[in-house]
């Protein structure tokens, strides 16, 4: 366990700073007054993820790899995390929608409803805890998977391998 010790860090930091994003999200009225504006703001966590993704993999070229990172090594680095970040999403999806903002879906559901975007039913089923632990982890894992490998190519060594 000891050899994916930064993978797992790595994995428990982005878990973390998606409670806080949602948190930062409830505070800012993102899930009530400011609603309308979720939709666009929601995916500024793009920056953040990709972020931590390049902050893992600089963490493990020069404190697990000697500086010395391959393509390859980065890109299994990253599914090591994307992998962590899956599992853990259901709770994180389930700690955000139990305490931190725990009338997001009904107000979403009201909003699309009172602006015509779905019928009450629809937006019922999506706009839900089920729906939502569905969504993240697909979305982590697919996300983290094309994050991992774009990282690793930008984060990879420029120096030939030691071996």
């Amino acid at each position: 366990m000891n050899k994916y010790k930064t993978e797992l860090k790595w994995g428990l930091i982005f878990a973390g700073s998606t409670l806080i994003w949602m948190l930062l999200e409830r505070v800012t009225g993102l899930h009530d007054e400011h609603i309308s504006q979720h939709m666009l703001y929601t995916n500024l966590f793009a920056i953040v993820a990709i972020t931590l993704y390049v902050l893992a993999l600089r963490d493990k070229r020069e404190n697990d790899l000697g500086g010395d990172m391959t393509y390859k090594q980065g890109f299994i680095s990253g599914l090591i995390i994307t992998v962590i970040v899956t599992v853990l999403s259901p709770l994180t999806q389930y700690l955000s929608a139990t305490f931190i903002a725990p009338d997001y879906f009904q107000n979403m559901i009201e909003f699309s409803v009172q602006e015509g975007y779905m019928a009450e039913e629809d937006a019922s089923n999506y706009f839900s805890l089920s729906n939502y632990v569905k969504q993240s982890i697909i979305g982590a894992f697919v996300l983290g998977v094309l994050t991992s490998a774009i990282v690793a190519f930008f984060t990879k060594s420029n120096a030939p391998s030691k071996g």
